[in-house]
């Protein structure tokens, strides 16, 4: 029956996504999550959600690790399945939720990874030949935004001294400070764009579009491997930001506000990679 199958049940799954307000980059990646799932099934040739059972769903975690997937993105996966159940329980599809009790994959969570003093110089100076670039970079190090804040920034966002992020998802609406490197950066992209912005958004392509998450994160790789900084990722740039500013003495409070984070235990992480690189330096007789 329609009512429940599992390609049908993802639609209303959807749906209920964005009426509840959830932004379009969680909404995506639930869906995906869900859609690799449901492929998995029908590899066992089930595509009735009440033929699904716990040991399909930890045969499907198992498989991801099979396939090299991270045992993180692993863990992320089965939170996409969990939300999915409980929204067919909720909804009297199902009389219990298959992924009630399934363990997460254990995995040591990585320390933050910050760049040093020579890598961000460098980053810069190879961003310096193409002002858009120049302006992700250089607000992202200034900031610390995420990559879906920034892709969502409009011109209206850009005030004298701050940036006005807005709420999406699970994302904080605050006021991040803006100093005058990053508005000078902003201020020559947005010159250069001139009678071509026909977008609010702030950054866009050539062509005049906004420039989507993936696009900004392929220019920023880009930079990366011309400097030879390895191991790095956009978000690493959030990282130096937080690791920077607790250098220099503000409060986690402080920092916890500017960069949304929703616990202050996820900004007290880089408080101890700081004072263990001060440490560190101090042994070693630097200055």
């Amino acid at each position: 029956m329609d009512e429940y199958f599992l390609p049908k049940l993802l639609e209303r799954f959807v749906a209920f996504l964005n009426d509840q307000g959830k932004s379009k980059f969680t909404v995506v990646a639930y869906k995906k999550d869900i859609e690799q799932f449901i492929g998995f099934l029908a590899g066992r040739e089930k595509t009735d959600i009440r033929d699904v059972r716990k040991d399909d769903i930890e045969g499907f975690i198992q498989n991801l690790i099979e396939k090299k997937y991270t045992k993180k993105s692993a863990s992320r996966k089965l939170n996409s399945i969990r939300t999915f159940f409980r929204f067919l329980k909720h909804e009297d599809i199902i009389t219990a939720n298959p992924a009630f009790d399934i363990s997460h994959p254990k995995y040591t969570q990585t320390p933050p990874r910050i760049l040093t003093k020579m890598e961000y110089r460098a980053l810069r100076d190879v961003a310096k030949e193409d002002k858009r670039t120049y302006a992700l970079v250089e607000t992202l190090l200034q900031t610390g935004i995420k990559i879906g804040e920034i892709a969502a920034l409009e011109r209206s966002d850009i005030k004298e001294d701050n940036l006005h992020i807005r709420k999406y998802g699970k994302n904080v609406e605050r006021d991040v400070p803006l100093n005058n490197a990053a508005r000078l950066s902003l201020e020559e992209y947005m010159k250069e764009c001139g009678e071509n912005a026909n977008s609010a958004h702030v950054f866009i392509t050539r062509t005049g579009n906004p420039l989507l998450i993936r696009n900004i994160r392929q220019i920023i790789d880009r930079c990366f491997s011309e400097v030879g900084i390895e191991n790095a990722t956009v978000n690493d740039l959030r990282n130096t930001f937080i690791a920077h500013q607790l250098r220099n003495g503000a409060t986690l409070e402080y920092i916890s506000n500017i960069v949304g984070h929703r616990r202050i235990s996820s900004t007290e992480r880089f408080l101890n990679l700081v004072k263990q690189e001060a440490e560190r330096k101090e042994k070693l007789g630097e200055l």
